[in-house]
C-alpha cells in the first residue's frame, strides 16, 4: 500500500499551477525548446503552448522568453518569475516527500505486514 498526494494552487475554486506545468516548465528550462518539453511529455506542441498561455493568463505573468527561428533556431527560456515559480512549486513537493516519506516510515514501523511499504 503506497500513500499518493498531489498539490496544486488554486484561486478561487480553479487550479492555476500544478505537477503538469510544472513539469513542463522543467523541460523548457532543461531543453530549452516548447517542442522538445512537449515531446518528453507525450503531447503536441500546441497542447503545450496552450497550457502555458493559460496558466500565463490565470497568473497574470508571463513565464517564458520566446526566441523565433532564424539562423541559430527558436528556443524557450524561463523568465525570472517562471523560474521563481517553478523553484518554489518543486521546493513545496520536496518539502511535502520528506513529510510523507517521514509519516509512512513511522506507519510501517508500527503495522509493517498491514500498511505503507
Amino acid at each position: 500500500m503506497e500513500l499518493k498526494y498531489k498539490i496544486w494552487l488554486e484561486e478561487q475554486g480553479e487550479q492555476i499551477f500544478g505537477d503538469g506545468i510544472y513539469r513542463l516548465l522543467v523541460l523548457i528550462n532543461k531543453y530549452g525548446s516548447i517542442n522538445q518539453a512537449a515531446a518528453k511529455e507525450k503531447m503536441s506542441y500546441r497542447q503545450a503552448w496552450g497550457k502555458i498561455k493559460r496558466t500565463e493568463g490565470r497568473l497574470k505573468v508571463q513565464l517564458l522568453e520566446r526566441r523565433i527561428g532564424g539562423e541559430d533556431g527558436g528556443g524557450a527560456t524561463l523568465t525570472s518569475e517562471g523560474e521563481k515559480l517553478v523553484k518554489m512549486y518543486g521546493d513545496i513537493i520536496c518539502q511535502v516527500d520528506a513529510l510523507i516519506n517521514e509519516v509512512t516510515k513511522n506507519q510501517s514501523e508500527i503495522f509493517p505486514d498491514k500498511l505503507l511499504k
